[in-house]
């Protein structure tokens, strides 16, 4: 493919929209409010921007942003998305499973959930027991009062206590956009929106949950394997000791009305219907695989493999006299060493391990590198915090994984070629990030060779104020990922409708530059499905996943508009898309971005018949001409703002 010269761009800088001093951007607040900048920094910016656009690329972008929400498979956001005529979509509504007005449809009985008996030894498979009669009432979790109008861990009185055993419609119950007038009382809420109770996501629940592709315990796992960090189970055991109940069938309704911003992105851009989680577990996991191909293992100082705390390795085997209660698995209990979310993968023997590899090993082709399970490792499957700050210092908290020595990031790979990149946090705050502030999201913050190299790590340390300066410039890197805070979508302590706020701002952002906009990429995607139920085909990769499918929707002038693709692909098809863009290698021998792109057959396109085959998000752009012109449509107006000054405190091992 021609390589595409930079193009003239425009460099004028509207610093009004300029949101904060600091970092990169040398603006001073008084600046920022008349609209100048000081001549230095505008000289940088120019200069940047003209490095940026003169690389040599396999495609007209120049600009790839990465905007990352959490915690919503396709089906819970897309259940009922209609896409434009003479394109199709596989969905809950398309298979027949629910009708648009929300309700069970003829095909429900495929997505009916199924009770269980496993006491002996975690099983992917295990022998089922009957279909729930209804499904128990969803739980609040820990929703604040002030969102909600109720205590936490308790079933939650919005729902019926008598659904039917099919995914149902969570706006039923409560508004999308629903303003918590009615909860004042209780306190405040940050902002507008459905706040719903936050569903377990960890790693050997959704392996079960999936259960070899019959989808059909995703219920029955949510209300018996429990987070228990190796307590016993609660005393008596109820459908509700868990704090679950039927969080994973919930969906929200595009088409009555729900998620209008991205319908709206689908409908005008470019979306996947085949797009999945890169790892059958939590937030820290993806963003790491996201990030480098590949997963963070326990190691010495000096980069060796070695066994972590004994209460931090994973054991999904039921506890004695239960049913299903794992032994060992959780977020960490305070003042111990207990919270499993290590495994020894190359040690087939091992709890969760053996059931695992049973099933790899039953399938009819053979998952990369045999599994990508190195001798004496124990991966990182869950979140753990990284093993530095962001001020590069040593991250000394209990559950925290050391420092990766061998772990060779995207980073690393662009810096090499001397591609600028940067990680944008919302929270970060010069310096000194804010409670909302992921600190397990940024992938290049587990790596030593980025966090103990200045020049390497300040491309890490930057907040969405900056991403929002360096936008209106034209200043962005070729490469930037954009990780929201408390508005990232996650149930619990987030709403759909705020993360839909952020992702407007953040594209409306570049849109209003049209020089970058037109050299721009904008890709809108979620960590992991959340525990949210999905009826999507799964492809196992490797013993860390896939996982189930998740959104992935492209903004940019030469997108496909109203397309939906059905090819094969997971979040290290961004770095593909990346390593083809700029000619870059994958990033080592483990990594997943070594996957051949998927050959598929015309009669199953979501299949591929080379397995295991990840795309490269190519087929979603039209090249050879720009489908949009420097007058992007008009997003609708983004509702589900922030209602509050405050931020959440979110505990990140939680996401």
């Amino acid at each position: 493919m021609t390589a595409f010269a930079g193009r003239g761009r425009r460099l004028s800088v509207a610093l009004a929209l300029a949101l904060s001093a600091g970092g990169l951007v040398a603006v001073s607040a008084a600046d920022a409010v008349r609209g100048k900048a000081r001549p230095v920094a505008n000289q940088r910016l120019t200069h940047s921007a003209s490095l940026t656009a003169s690389v040599p690329t396999t495609s007209p972008i120049k600009h790839v942003i990465v905007i990352i929400g959490e915690n919503h498979s396709f089906d819970n956001v897309f259940a009922t998305y209609k896409p434009p005529a003479g394109q199709s979509v596989k969905n809950l509504l398309s298979e027949g499973i629910v009708t648009a007005s929300g309700a069970p449809g003829p095909n429900a009985g495929q997505a009916l959930q199924q009770t269980a008996n496993d006491t002996s030894s975690y099983q992917l498979n295990p022998t089922r027991t009957g279909p729930y009669k209804t499904l128990p009432r969803p739980n609040t979790t820990y929703v604040e009062a002030g969102c909600d109008g109720q205590k936490a861990n308790i079933p939650d009185a919005r729902f019926s206590g008598q659904l039917p055993n099919a995914p149902y419609q969570i706006t039923k119950y409560v508004p999308y956009f629903d303003t918590h007038v009615a909860y004042r009382k209780d306190g405040g809420c940050l902002f507008t929106g459905a706040y719903v109770g936050d569903p377990i996501h960890r790693f050997y629940q959704m392996y079960q949950e999936v259960s070899n592709g019959t989808h059909d315990l995703w219920t029955w796992v949510h209300e018996t394997a429990g987070d228990s960090n190796g307590q016993p189970p609660p005393s008596p055991f109820t459908d509700q000791s868990t704090d679950q109940g039927a969080l994973d069938m919930g969906f929200y309704n595009m088409a009555t009305g729900d998620a209008p911003t991205l319908n709206f992105l689908a409908q005008h851009y470019s979306i996947s219907d085949n797009y999945h989680q890169a790892v059958m577990g939590g937030t820290g996991a993806n963003h790491i695989a996201l990030g480098t191909g590949d997963a963070a293992y326990y190691q010495d100082a000096n980069g060796n493999a070695t066994a972590p705390p004994a209460g931090e390795v994973e054991d999904p085997n039921p506890q004695p006299g239960t049913n299903n209660y794992y032994r060992q698995d959780g977020y960490g209990a305070s003042g111990t060493t207990n919270g499993g979310s290590y495994s020894g993968c190359s040690d087939h023997s091992a709890p969760g391990v053996s059931a695992v590899f049973s099933y790899l090993d039953s399938l009819s082709y053979t998952t990369f590198r045999n599994g990508d399970c190195a001798p004496g490792h124990y991966y990182l499957l869950n979140n753990y915090n990284p093993g530095y700050n962001v001020d590069g210092s040593l991250n000394t908290s209990t559950f925290t994984v050391p420092p990766q020595h061998n772990l060779p990031t995207i980073g690393d790979e662009l810096s090499a070629h001397d591609i600028s990149w940067r990680y944008f946090g919302e929270g970060y705050r010069n310096g000194k990030p804010g409670p909302n502030y992921c600190g397990i999201c940024d992938p290049m913050q587990y790596s030593s060779s980025i966090m103990t190299n200045p020049a390497l790590r300040a491309n890490t340390q930057h907040g969405t104020a900056d991403f929002t300066a360096e936008a209106a410039s034209g200043d962005l890197p070729a490469v930037s990922f954009v990780k929201p805070g408390d508005d990232d979508g996650h149930p619990g302590y987030s709403t759909l409708a705020a993360f839909e706020a952020f992702t407007t701002h953040i594209i409306q952002s570049v849109q209003n530059n049209p020089a970058l906009y037109r050299s721009t990429a904008i890709f809108v995607t979620f960590d992991e499905g959340g525990g949210y139920y999905d009826s999507g085909y799964i492809q196992p990769v490797s013993f860390f996943g896939d996982g189930t499918r998740v959104p992935m929707i492209v903004v940019s002038p030469y997108a496909k508009p109203g397309y939906v693709s059905h090819t094969y692909t997971d979040h290290v098809s961004i770095l593909k898309f990346i390593e083809r863009n700029w000619g870059l290698s994958p990033l080592s021998e483990r990594s997943t971005d070594n996957l051949h792109n998927p050959v598929s057959s015309a009669t199953n396109p979501y299949e591929p018949v080379n397995r295991p085959a990840i795309g490269d998000l190519f087929d979603m752009f039209d090249f050879h001409s720009a489908q949009e012109s420097s007058r992007p449509a008009r997003l609708p107006a983004a509702r589900g703002k922030r209602t509050s000054g405050g931020v959440a405190h979110v505990p990140d091992l939680l996401r």
